[in-house]
């Protein structure tokens, strides 16, 4: 049988999501929670792959068992209860076999987040800037990317993919208080992408380079063009979507 594991965690001590052979991952504890709990080894796929510092307010991940889990609650809590608090899993259920999470996810909602003013409650957890930023050229540089689909500009380079190809759906700014937020959404992402994506919107902002200038660095599908990647601690994975069918109501 084929379950959905909801989680979230700080991404701070983790060198994301991915298990590596000389690093933390955060799908390494998992796995190895669920083995204390379960007694069985278990392997997990993500829906979506964070790098080092990134956080997750929410990512699934599938697994698979031979025998049916009895009581969804009670894993939920011993699981809680053996992971480092850092991590929280949210909840447990059954999906179909054939059911991949990577692939049916139908979108991925990230933030950035930057914070304009010292707060020591946010160590880790936003980007400090207080540099002046035009934030409307940012937001009329972030509504290209809605024209545009292929982002080799911001992949990071070397990597394994079919192709750079993104359908997005949302890109802006907004500001919160002493917060400025980088909503964006698509149905993929590619690596570092919504990282080098942020870098190069602020040079919009701080007056570096015209919005035209970041639409010649999309059409350029050269990442040496782009900007370098704003920092890690800022991002968050927000959402994951996927068809109503296979959430439980």
């Amino acid at each position: 049988m084929r379950y959905f594991l909801e989680f979230s965690y700080r991404g701070t001590a983790y060198n994301g999501w991915q298990k590596q052979n000389n690093a933390l991952g955060v799908q390494q504890v998992l796995e190895e929670a669920l083995l204390k709990v379960l007694r069985i080894p278990v392997e997990l796929t993500g829906s979506s792959r964070t790098d080092t510092g990134v956080h997750a307010e929410q990512q699934f991940a599938h697994f698979d068992l031979e025998k049916p889990i009895g009581d969804y609650d009670m894993l939920i809590y011993k699981l809680n209860g053996v992971i480092p608090r850092d991590i929280a899993v949210r909840s447990v259920y059954a999906v179909p076999d054939e059911i991949n999470c990577r692939f049916a996810a139908t979108y991925r909602k990230y933030e950035y987040r930057i914070a304009r003013n010292k707060n020591p409650f946010l160590i880790n957890l936003a980007y400090l800037l207080k540099a002046d930023l035009n934030i409307p050229l940012m937001n009329q540089a972030a509504s290209l990317l809605l024209e545009y689909s292929d982002f080799e500009s911001f992949s990071k380079i070397h990597t394994s993919v079919n192709n750079f190809r993104c359908n997005i759906t949302q890109a802006e700014w907004i500001e919160s208080g002493d917060m400025l937020i980088f909503h964006i959404q698509a149905n993929r992402f590619l690596r570092g992408m919504v990282r080098a994506l942020v870098g190069t919107l602020l040079e919009v902002g701080k007056g570096k380079i015209t919005v035209a200038d970041f639409e010649k660095i999309i059409l350029s599908k050269n990442r040496k063009e782009a900007s370098a990647q704003a920092p890690a601690e800022g991002l968050f994975l927000v959402e994951v979507g996927f068809p109503s069918d296979l959430i439980p109501s």
